[in-house]
């Protein structure tokens, strides 16, 4: 039997790519965003630091934008829209909501709390519907 290294790489390299387009891929797991998008959605993301390539810089985050970002208040990344960004005593933070929510997330949010932006193509989120419920199951959530 003869190895095809040919075949091997072109497995590896599709490989490569799958894991790569999934680290840019985030299921929604709450109402919190709706209509812009709902639980069980998948939202595509750029990363603020993904393996030392910086997709964006989140000191550049506008108001309107949706991002991940670390919570203090919640042990789990949240994504939200930017309402408000605000100079407090020399650093700029961000006030941060859920587009469902009646208010704004509890505390502002510093940039280096800001890990990934949701990609936008003209004016939309890109949003693949509903494909993440399998996700979901599986993590119990």
């Amino acid at each position: 039997m003869e190895i095809d290294y040919k075949e091997i790489a072109s497995y590896i390299i599709i490989l490569v790519i799958v894991l790569i387009a999934a680290q840019h891929l985030n299921v929604v797991v709450s109402g919190s965003m709706e209509p812009a998008f709902y639980r069980g959605d998948i939202v595509l993301v750029q990363k603020a630091d993904f393996l030392g390539i910086h997709e964006f810089d989140p000191k550049d985050v506008e108001i309107g934008d949706v991002v991940v970002y670390d919570a203090k208040w919640f042990n789990q990344p949240v994504i939200h829209r930017i309402i408000n960004i605000v100079d407090i005593n020399g650093t700029t933070m961000y006030l941060i909501k859920g587009d469902n929510n009646n208010g704004p997330d509890p505390y502002y949010v510093e940039a280096s709390q800001i890990k990934e932006r949701v990609v936008t193509l003209g004016d939309s989120l890109v949003v693949i519907p509903k494909i993440g419920y399998l996700s979901l199951w599986l993590r119990g959530l």
